[in-house]
């Protein structure tokens, strides 16, 4: 695939088990679900390739907090592959409030997606709750600039 030279911001939704990736379109205007893979010692070198390909400037990473305001028991795990994004792709990553994306994607998937084996990929909800974040992002940064 050829390089565009428009940057683009990507959203990641974390999970011990796959993680989404949304992206933005070139105008930073709306995200869509990309991909989801699974989180194992190959997601880096796999995310090297997106990286690369898609001029990535800029990584939103889902990050839970409970109700109340605490942290989650995965928050740790996150904030690590936080500072490992940053040191291997000298990119900004920016940590954004991911209460209720899951749910949200998939009320979203049932309203949208008519197949019922459609419904059922593992990988479906977790690049919509990346698309969700990064969509938040996006909304919420276009009101202040």
């Amino acid at each position: 695939m050829e390089k565009d030279n428009i940057n683009r911001i990507a959203a990641l939704d974390y999970g011990e088990k796959r993680i989404g990736i949304a992206l933005c379109d070139p105008l930073f205007t709306f995200a869509y679900p990309f991909k989801t893979i699974l989180n194992n010692s190959l997601f880096l070198s796999k995310f090297d390739k997106i990286h690369s390909e898609q001029n990535i400037s800029r990584i939103i990473l889902g990050f839970p907090i409970k109700e109340d305001g605490r942290t989650s028991l995965i928050s740790e795990k996150i904030i690590k592959f936080k500072k490992q994004l940053e040191k291997r792709y000298k990119t900004e990553v920016i940590l954004w409030d991911e209460r209720y994306t899951s749910s949200i994607a998939s009320d979203r998937i049932m309203e949208f997606v008519s197949k019922k084996k459609k419904r059922r990929e593992k990988g479906l909800i977790d690049r919509n709750a990346a698309a969700i974040i990064l969509q938040e992002y996006l909304n919420e940064t276009s009101l202040k600039e």
